[in-house]
């Protein structure tokens, strides 16, 4: 073993206990084809992305990877989104502020104001002596009714799962207006493969909750020329956590379905 006493070894890096943290996603009810992506983003005048790695229509920056953020000072922020080939047509030009700490912002419509969540980082994890059963979901409701441009009604949107043992419906969080995300939530995995992480292919629902807090019914979407419930259905990982946020038209076209943000 070999040392070197002449240069002192430095790793580059920049300490982030004091800065904002965020995740920037893109939820514009717009048609997912690339004219419409973000191909330059730039906050409180600096770039963030460019040209070379757009933000695609239903997507979030940074991209590359889970648990992956962006710092800038705390404060009032500047956002910029730019969309053209060469990033030059500004469509977005809004300020937000971002306090210290991890933070996930939503752009739904190029004339409004963004929304910030708390990401609810550090999170907490279960320890057992044997393989966990939990998964951890959020979900965000920014479903439109139309093209133009009002917010799904006065319902609240009540998002689900089905127990794969009792094939009953459970509640993923409390029902959320226009805009408004549950907290992070655990979901049961019963995993396919016993010696294993853990994962199985479930199935999701969303009902329609009114002013009183009563279930309407099963939230109807246009799915191609067609109308009828919403379900889907996803692989969960044990001890994965995931954003599911509810974005597009209900009614009309590009079509609403639940985009997933892997956060861990």
């Amino acid at each position: 073993m070999f040392s070197c006493k002449k240069d002192e070894i430095q790793y580059m890096t920049t300490p982030v206990s004091n800065q904002a943290e965020f995740q920037l996603h893109y939820m514009v009810p717009v048609n997912a084809v690339s004219a419409n992506n973000i191909t330059k983003v730039v906050v409180n005048g600096q770039l963030y992305a460019n040209p070379k790695a757009p933000l695609a229509t239903y997507n979030a920056i940074p991209s590359g990877g889970v648990g992956r953020f962006y710092t800038v000072d705390p404060g009032s922020v500047e956002i910029q989104m730019y969309q053209g080939t060469d990033g030059s047509t500004l469509v977005y030009d809004k300020n937000v502020t971002l306090t210290t700490g991890r933070q996930n912002i939503f752009v739904h419509d190029f004339a409004q104001n963004p929304v910030v969540f708390d990401n609810g980082y550090p999170y907490v994890a279960n320890l057992t002596e044997r393989t966990d059963s939990i998964a951890w979901m959020k979900f965000y409701n920014f479903l439109y009714e139309t093209s133009a441009l009002g917010p799904y009604s006065t319902y609240k949107l009540q998002y689900q799962y089905i127990d794969y043992r009792t094939n009953l419906p459970v509640n993923i969080g409390k029902p959320v207006g226009f805009g408004e995300a549950t907290d992070w939530s655990p979901v049961t995995v019963v995993k396919t493969t016993l010696v294993s992480q853990g994962t199985r292919t479930m199935t999701f629902k969303i009902k329609t909750v009114d002013a009183n807090g009563n279930i309407v019914g099963d939230l109807q979407i246009l799915t191609g020329t067609s109308t009828g419930s919403y379900t889907a259905t996803m692989s969960v990982g044990i001890a994965r956590r995931y954003h599911q946020i509810m974005a597009g038209y209900r009614n009309a076209s590009p079509n609403s379905s639940v985009r997933t943000f892997t956060a861990l």
